[in-house]
């Protein structure tokens, strides 16, 4: 278990690490490739277009890398102090391209002035916000910029080029292939990102300062061991993985996509050495024939790699030969491995769902291998719609569906739980995009249907269809009865004390998402619903998935553990004209929830219905005072 929590810990670290530098990979290599035309050495050397190399990777890229740390920390103004931060890092080691700076101050300055704000939230006069914000931004970047300059730059300096010693060392003692023996098993565990991103490209743009291109990253990027692997299936594997190799193949090796191949890795783990062995014939040439690119090949494509390989022909020579002699030694490896094999059916299916399980997230390729659609369950008695704490967006996306499933005349019981709750008999587990892996988990013997729009899915009436040809049985008085346990808890609470006039807040303006639910929090917490940890709790589980719902409408509560932060249910309302963004969606009504005991569930449900139609939604957005606002949700 501890090894398992320190995996993990790596994997998000790793992943935290690439977050700042894919996103601005067309930067690398809008470097790369003016580098390579323009140098004195390169295809169409200038020498007045070469004065933008220095600049790009001096400035640029680290600048960049630091907007983009600040910013996955604390949103825009996280990225603005990062940014500053980062900027003492560059001045402080002119002489090195602060990579790794970056990747400490740009998180850094997120960090502080994130702490900042959330020290003065509430304690700032009205009128005085703007001044507070630009000033605290301001002086705390500074305050970093000079730290940086000071000290973290000189050490970074100092560290860099002792990495970059030790990398020449390996080079010259011809150990640097023993680094596979780290890398491609890291590859196949998710462990890569933190190697690659975190180590060896900041050493190999370090290197390219100096000799115009760098090994390091062909170290990770290299296709050919993947490429025999998915070459020797193809040839001698059996089952789905035999017909599902060559189209593997071809995503893998032009489209980059190495994780691809990791299924057919882990279904056989003798392939570790095919794939060692592979990686470490490649490093091999490539420190004979003096291989390199000139900047990270993103993703690790045969086309990428040639985009970035500096222009001379000895290098596009030692690249493609490594390609190639990496893929030869794991092709025969293994073959052998294959052949040798007495597994008469290899379930590619069964192993890419235990890489998916490996990575801790959804897999971008793992429906690659799946040959199972689903069949929806026959005589449908229970649908269970499901989030994180079961008690905001599946409890609206239930009562919608209960009410079409009762005009429809079925005979079939709809619910909402938490994930964490899903019990057996649930046939059907309806569940938000970036949450159906988390569900399918708890629950794999279930029909999943995952939606993007908890409030007017088109999902809704295709199974609402589907359950009308499979299922011959009239409603009786069933849906009163899904109904029970809202009914039940509601017969000792007042509907009047969970959305109060007070508690409705017109015309509001906020910058960020973050902004926007802190408020409904706070707000929550001023009419006594929640303790104050319940607002955090609301940012903790907008970062699993989104709680925009749809229709212009958000719904942000705490997460399932916040439950015992709440007091009493309650709902608080705030009307946002001209919107807020919520991941590329406007929310222009949000609705910050606090359940307790399901006592909720009622409004909630009343809420859902009427928000399912747009024009109640426009009618909301317009209404001129907190009377008539709280008039519509009551008289529809």
């Amino acid at each position: 278990m501890a090894q398992s929590n320190i995996k993990v810990k790596v994997q998000k670290f790793g992943n935290f690490l690439s977050s700042m530098v894919l996103p601005n990979i067309g930067a690398f290599i809008a470097w790369g490739l003016i580098t390579a035309l323009f140098i004195p050495t390169g295809f169409f050397p200038n020498e007045s277009l070469a004065k933008l190399v220095s600049p790009m990777v001096t400035y640029l890229l680290p600048l960049l890398i630091g907007y983009t740390g600040g910013k996955l920390v604390h949103d825009q103004r996280g990225g603005v102090v990062g940014a500053i931060a980062t900027m003492g890092v560059i001045i402080g080691a002119p002489d090195t391209p602060m990579f790794l700076g970056a990747m400490i101050m740009g998180p850094l300055g997120g960090y502080v002035i994130k702490k900042f704000d959330q020290a003065i939230e509430g304690k700032i006069k009205s009128g005085f916000e703007m001044l507070v914000n630009n000033f605290s931004a301001g002086i705390l970047g500074a305050i970093l910029a000079i730290l940086s300059f000071l000290a973290i730059g000189p050490a970074v300096d100092g560290f860099t080029q002792i990495l970059v010693s030790g990398v020449d060392w390996l080079i010259d003692t011809g150990l640097l292939p023993l680094t596979s023996i780290l890398i491609e098993p890291a590859k196949i565990l998710f462990l890569n990102n933190a190697i690659n991103h975190g180590v060896l490209s900041p050493i190999g743009l370090e290197q390219v300062q100096d000799t115009g291109k760098s090994i390091l990253f062909l170290l990770e990027a290299n296709p050919g061991p993947g490429l025999g692997i998915l070459l020797a299936f193809t040839l001698f594997g059996k089952g789905t993985a035999k017909q599902s190799a060559p189209g593997a193949g071809i995503i893998h090796f032009f489209g980059g996509i190495h994780e691809i191949y990791f299924p057919y890795v882990l279904m056989k783990p003798m392939l570790f050495f095919a794939v060692i062995l592979g990686g470490m014939s490649g490093v091999f040439t490539l420190v004979l024939l003096g291989g390199g690119l000139a900047s990270p090949a993103s993703p690790g494509s045969i086309l990428a790699i040639a985009a970035v390989t500096p222009p001379q022909a000895s290098a596009y020579i030692a690249n493609f030969a490594a390609v190639i002699v990496a893929t030869i030694v794991s092709f025969v490896i293994s073959s052998l491995v294959l052949k040798t094999s007495k597994q008469q059916d290899e379930n590619i299916e069964e192993a890419a769902k235990k890489m998916q399980e490996m990575k801790g997230k959804k897999s971008s390729v793992a429906n690659t291998f799946s040959n199972k659609q689903g069949v929806l369950p026959e005589n449908v008695k229970k649908i269970v719609f499901a989030c994180d704490a079961g008690m905001g967006s599946s409890a609206m996306g239930a009562s919608l569906l209960r009410k079409k499933v009762k005009e429809a005349g079925l005979d079939v019981h709809v619910t909402n739980s938490a994930i964490s709750n899903l019990q057996s008999d649930a046939q059907i587990v309806i569940t938000q995009e970036e949450l159906t892996p988390r569900a399918k988990a708890k629950l794999p013997d279930a029909y999943h249907i995952s939606v993007d729009n908890f409030l007017s899915s088109p999902e809704y009436d295709k199974l609402i269809d589907s359950l009308q040809n499979g299922v011959s049985e009239p409603l009786t008085e069933i849906v009163e009865d899904s109904q029970q346990n809202v009914s039940e808890v509601d017969h000792n609470h007042d509907n009047d004390d969970l959305l109060l006039e007070e508690n409705i807040y017109l015309n509001q303006e906020f910058a960020t998402k973050e902004e926007a639910i802190r408020f409904a929090g706070n707000a929550l917490v001023k009419a006594g619903y929640v303790e104050e940890s319940y607002v955090d709790a609301m940012i903790d589980r907008e970062n699993l998935t989104s709680t925009y719902m749809g229709n212009s409408v958000a719904i942000p509560h705490g997460t399932e553990e916040a439950k015992k932060a709440v007091i009493r249910s309650g709902f608080t309302v705030i009307q946002v004209p001209n919107g807020v963004d919520f991941d590329g969606e406007k929310a222009k009504l949000i609705f910050g929830i606090a359940g307790k005991d399901g006592t909720h569930l009622e409004i909630l449900s009343g809420i859902a219905v009427i928000c399912s139609d747009e024009k109640n939604v426009e009618q909301l957005v317009q209404a001129k005072t907190t009377k008539e606002l709280l008039a519509i949700i009551n008289s529809k």
